[in-house]
């Protein structure tokens, strides 16, 4: 393949955050729009085209033996540390690379041209295309690069520029400290992944992912064994790197900043929450798989971290007023979800089944349609937001009859992360919970329960924007659908959205470039639909119109519901242990003893020094004769003790 196509994929959309960001205040609004949503949809086409050359082409290059291989389209030295060891930028194709390209360039397209109607009258309009224009960049740089070194500089710019584009209503402090919070917690996290990085290649000397997960066995024994704290020494270099993905996929503990992120513009969070910002932990792991099944354990900490995750994020949602953190703590769990589908994906038979490549290509799976049904659910937000002007569902209620394109689309997309049949979280979320299952019967139990809640919270939602008792505000102001602007997005989504479940996944999307055919576990998925449906009927009872009932059983675990509603206190916690353990209790310990115990010992030597200097000063008074007697009696001195130390 010629460098051309892809080189521009990565170009267009930095040349446009220069030409916006620099040139941008000097252009009518409506231009930079333009500008903007053409040089997206410029490299929507590249990427497609791209993309569908690898997948569909046959080319030898692509496809040898009949399995699909990782291909270089390019790759340059940029540094170079060791003759062995040297930082490369390039392009990869592989897969799942090849699968992300078609994410990030449809849900950014959408985004720019949605955010063309939603961001119409907003002060720095022209900076705001700027900066989408820089995230799209840093996201495909990210899973285009042929090493993890690579991926770590684009991770790093994905972190800087999703902190300007929450942080975009500079002048509300809640948006200010959800900006540095974000850009705190996750580059914390990402210092354990640089820490990974660099523990990894020192022992395998590359960075680059196809030497490392090409023959993933040699990367394990060229640590010779090495052994700290009772684990290899390459299963703490992956939990490591899995730390950064941790932060940057909203895994507990360092779930705290993607809730409060919901401060900057809506069509913000869909890009952060459905592209790749928020998915990039996934895809490291995926990236990496091959190196994670020779150390099971890691892959174990995966597992257990995404369980927990899933289960607390699907509890705080049932409890959320806000109706963008519903769809936040949704992210989370559902994010969640693929990671246990990729935990589960060891690669050894278990009880005689492989199955490696169905949890691998799951979660793959879910990844590509969720990115569709949240970016349709966040871009719903924004519509029903842009109508009555808050986020709070209690100034919603009964908005079917007055934003029919609205209602129609956010359905689908609550159907399909419910995992209704035939809408595309069916498919993906069957897969899943089948590669769970054939794990250990409790990951799927567990997960199935998740994908009860998950649908339960979503219709409880669905409820109370669209059926709900109609808010008294409405004869005021009447609610309308969104202008096209936003109205496209939402019918191209639902439309994706409906189908997108048919694909088969599984021949193109697997870790070891052999196809793996999707078919429906009929036990596994009749399960999940009961509950899933289940769910749905219960939130219909409560929340189709209005009733006692949320109220009785809120006042039936009143303690439980307020923790779920303040996210279980984990903000607290975190305040608490910097401000009166770190800063109020360490930290002041050591100001005082800087104070009082290291400034008094400095004081002390000055006063010495400042007393001693003042009894001697005679010693320097000018006059040659006095200078003469000390020389001679310090000559005398000297020759004194000289003699005494010869005797």
């Amino acid at each position: 393949m010629e460098i051309t196509l892809p080189i521009l994929i990565l170009a267009i959309p930095v040349c446009m955050f220069l030409l916006l960001g620099i040139g941008g205040v000097y252009m009518p609004r409506k231009v930079a729009g333009v500008l903007g949503i053409l040089g997206m949809g410029t490299t929507m086409t590249l990427a497609y085209i791209v993309a569908f050359t690898y997948f569909f082409s046959g080319n030898p290059e692509f496809i040898i033996d009949g399995v699909r291989q990782q291909f270089q389209v390019f790759d340059v030295t940029w540094l170079a540390f060791t003759e062995r060891l040297v930082v490369n930028l390039g392009f990869i194709l592989d897969p799942i690379s090849a699968m992300m390209l078609i994410v990030i360039t449809t849900i950014s397209f959408m985004v720019h041209l949605y955010s063309w109607g939603y961001m119409e009258h907003e002060p720095g309009f022209q900076r705001y295309y700027a900066f989408l224009s820089l995230f799209s960049f840093s996201m495909l740089g990210l899973v285009v690069a042929t090493n993890i070194f690579q991926m770590y500089i684009f991770w790093e710019l994905v972190g800087v520029s999703s902190y300007l584009l929450i942080g975009f209503f500079y002048k509300l402090p809640s948006a200010v400290s959800a900006s540095k919070k974000a850009f705190i917690v996750t580059r914390f996290a990402d210092l354990g992944f640089l820490i990974g990085i660099l523990l990894l290649s020192f022992y395998t000397d590359t960075f680059n992912f196809i030497s490392m997960t090409s023959n993933p066995e040699a990367v394990l024994s060229s640590t010779g064994g090495a052994t700290f704290m009772g684990a290899s020494v390459l299963t703490w270099a992956m939990v490591l790197i899995y730390v950064g993905g941790m932060g940057k996929s909203a895994m507990m503990p360092l779930h705290i900043w993607l809730p409060d992120a919901m401060e900057g513009p809506t069509p913000v969070s869909a890009l952060i929450h459905a592209a790749t910002m928020v998915v990039a932990g996934v895809y490291l792991v995926a990236r990496m798989f091959p190196v994670y099944c020779v150390v099971d354990d890691s892959l174990t900490f995966v597992t257990v971290v995404g369980a927990i995750t899933a289960f607390y994020a699907a509890v705080v949602a049932c409890a959320q007023i806000d109706i963008k953190r519903v769809l936040a703590f949704s992210t989370i769990s559902q994010i969640a979800f693929m990671m246990v589908s990729l935990g589960c994906a060891y690669d050894q038979p278990v009880e005689g089944v492989h199955y490696s490549g169905l949890g691998y290509m799951a979660g793959m799976f879910h990844l590509f349609t969720h990115a569709m049904f949240k970016a349709l659910l966040f871009l719903g937000a924004g519509a029903l937001i842009h109508a009555v002007h808050s986020n709070d569902y209690t100034k919603m209620g009964g908005l079917r009859k007055y934003m029919p394109i609205t209602h129609w689309t956010f359905l689908i997309g609550c159907l399909a992360i419910a995992g209704i049949w035939p809408f595309a979280g069916f498919f993906s979320k069957d897969e899943m919970l089948a590669a769970m299952f054939s794990r250990h019967w409790f990951w799927g139990a567990w997960m199935t329960m998740v994908a009860g809640l998950t649908a339960f919270y979503m219709f409880r939602l669905y409820y109370l924007i669209f059926w709900w008792e109609e808010n008294p505000d409405y004869k005021h102001h009447k609610p309308h659908d969104a202008p096209w602007q936003m109205s496209l997005p939402l019918i191209i989504l639902a439309a994706v959205s409906c189908v997108a479940g048919f694909i088969p996944f599984g021949e193109f999307v697997t870790w070891n470039g052999e196809p793996y055919h999707i078919h429906i576990e009929l036990p596994v998925a009749a399960t999940s639909l009961i509950v899933a449906i289940c769910a749905i009927g219960l939130a219909t009872v409560m929340y189709r119109q209005r009733n006692e009932w949320p109220t009785r059983v809120k006042n039936m675990c009143p303690g439980l519901w307020m923790a779920a509603h303040r996210r279980f206190y984990w903000d607290e916690i975190y305040m608490f242990i910097t401000h009166k353990i770190i800063f109020g209790g360490i930290c002041t310990a050591i100001a005082w003893f800087d104070r009082h115990v290291i400034d008094g010992m400095m004081n002390a030597f000055a006063w010495v020094t400042q007393k001693v200097s003042y009894s001697i000063r005679g010693m320097q008074s000018g006059q040659v004769q006095a200078y003469v007697v000390w020389y001679f009696l310090g000559a005398a001195l000297l020759a004194a003790v000289t003699w005494i130390c010869l005797l």
